[in-house]
């Protein structure tokens, strides 16, 4: 695959489609720098104000390779994300194409005026199925579409480009209208639907209840989209979506009319060498006719199964112990989501596994609702996801947990016990906030920190440090809130080597499967994918 003209730069005529593991700022310049076939790299979709979007579950697969959305374009505004851009260095042999949503020309309007000197180009969302007056209602119609690319294109200079749905009754009569506003090229396509799809116990998954499909399954659609376009309009630029796996999708979409290609459910469960393999197997898969880029398609379980709450108590009143009817096969520091339909869905450390117990500290509206719960409730889980830790190569294991981030270490103690010796190191506001430290005793010595004094050491984990004296090889697992873990892996840095500092911050993970990109850390792993306990690959 050669590279290609687009504006002023010569690239590979890749991306990954809006909304899809390039969302925040540091995943989209690591992804820009370490994967050379990127040649465009897409935002997600940004309008003129903060946008919360729907609450989990977002997004879910109803078969292998097939998935149904709706995030609800949650963004954080123009302003907001104009200053998270700043903040890296996006290389600039890469196209960086901006993702923008809004209800009227205005909105467009605005978030192109703000991100101007910033981008090299403007995709307009004009497709999303499922968000009330935007996307798709504006998207329909040929004399909205032709006013907003038409303000749009008045305002800039850079290439603009119309992403449009396939739901609507002909694609190319959309796209006509808006190239004669001036476009420079069409996006196609946008999820089809909006469907409602049940999971395997006949609920709604979506909070939204109905979303956009991708995948497998839209790639027929996909490709007659793209064809019907070429037909009416000729050879114009189209960036071709929708179902693709492999290079003979890419070369159908060619021969449809396609110049660039994104690339986006079949990315599910690829950490960051996953990827980069991927990319580099399908570019040679084109050139030679083969197929080995679908060796790195992983195969990911975002089914549910059915337990009952066994028992709940405290130790405090937004803090509790849940045992689960159920047992996992999960390794220290993966991570399960619990669902209760028509609330929300949340993802969880696992406290321990037989039976399955969580430490659920309440923080809004489904932590709330989860800790309600009484022996005998149903709930739904998934998982075990995120990289286990199997072997560690010190013997020696400090724990180091704040608030409800002491419920990752357990599972380390009970799994290292026999080959490691074990401390444990326990921070939070009180004594009613401290769980778990009578079982972790078992494995070792427990020191214990508390804001108020009320248990062990006034302060903050941090002045537990002072009371050990650690081996030069010492491994540390730090689990908690992004303040704590700084401020710790400052004082662990100065006693081991940074390869021995393994870390879980609290990033809101919201599929567990990497699509999302949600759970990007500063670095730009995901998560979910890379992760919890994520070092540079």
């Amino acid at each position: 695959m050669n590279k290609i003209k687009l504006g002023k730069k010569t690239i590979f005529p890749f991306t990954i489609p809006s909304g899809i593991i390039t969302t925040e700022p540091p995943a989209i310049e690591k992804l820009a720098r370490n994967i050379p076939e990127l040649g465009i790299i897409t935002t997600k979709s940004i309008g003129p104000n903060p946008r919360s979007g729907y609450c989990e579950p977002i997004l879910h697969q109803y078969e292998p390779g097939c998935f149904v959305n709706a995030v609800g374009l949650r963004n954080p505004g123009c302003e907001a994300f104009k200053d998270k851009l700043s903040k890296i260095n996006f290389p600039k042999d890469k196209y960086l194409l901006l993702s923008v949503m809004g209800g009227n020309a205005e909105d467009f309007c605005e978030v192109v005026k703000t991100l101007e000197d910033d981008v090299d180009g403007f995709e307009l969302n004009l497709s999303c199925p499922h968000a009330k007056g935007y996307g798709q209602q504006i998207g329909a119609d040929p004399k909205l579409v032709y006013e907003i690319v038409k303000a749009v294109c008045a305002i800039t200079k850079k290439e603009v480009f119309a992403k449009l749905s396939p739901n609507v009754e002909d694609i190319a009569v959309i796209a006509e209208s808006a190239m004669n506003a001036g476009a420079y090229g069409i996006v196609a396509i946008n999820t089809v639907g909006p469907e409602k799809i049940l999971a395997n116990n006949g609920h709604p998954v979506l909070s939204n209840q109905v979303g956009g499909l991708s995948g497998r399954s839209v790639l027929p659609v996909g490709l007659l989209a793209v064809r019907h376009i070429k037909e009416k309009l000729g050879d114009i630029p189209i960036l071709g979506m929708g179902g693709i796996f492999n290079a003979k999708d890419i070369a159908s979409y060619k021969d449809a009319g396609a110049t660039y290609f994104g690339i986006g459910s079949s990315l599910a469960g690829m950490d960051d060498k996953s990827l980069k393999s991927y990319f580099s197997s399908l570019t040679l898969d084109l050139e030679n006719s083969t197929n080995n880029a679908e060796s790195f398609l992983q195969t990911v379980d975002m089914s549910f199964t059915k337990t009952k709450v066994i028992k709940n108590e405290g130790p405090a009143p937004d803090l509790r112990i849940i045992e689960f009817d159920a047992k996992l096969d999960v390794l220290p520091g993966q991570f399960i989501f619990i669902w209760l339909p028509g609330i929300g869905e949340k993802p969880f450390s696992v406290l321990d596994n037989e039976p399955l117990t969580l430490g659920i500290q309440e923080r809004g509206k489904c932590t709330k609702a989860i800790n309600e719960l009484s022996a005998g409730d149903k709930v739904f889980i998934r998982g075990p996801y995120g990289k286990g830790i199997d072997t560690l190569e010190s013997k020696e294991l400090v724990l180091v947990g704040g608030g409800s981030g002491i419920a990752g270490l357990y599972l380390f103690a009970k799994h290292f016990a026999k080959s490691h010796s074990i401390k444990s190191f326990l921070g939070a506001k009180d004594k009613e906030h401290i769980f778990y430290q009578d079982e972790l005793a078992k494995f070792g010595e427990v020191l214990i920190a508390t804001e108020d004094g009320s248990l062990g050491t006034k302060g903050f984990v941090t002045g537990l440090f002072d009371k050990v004296n650690f081996d030069a090889n010492t491994c540390f697992i730090n689990c908690g809130p992004k303040p704590m873990i700084d401020a710790v892996v400052e004082i662990e840095s100065k006693h081991t080597a940074n390869e021995n500092i393994l870390s879980s911050v609290d990033y809101l993970t919201m599929c567990g499967v990497g699509i999302c990109g949600s759970c990007a850390n500063e670095r730009g792993l995901r998560m979910c994918v890379d992760g919890p306990f994520a070092a540079d690959t």
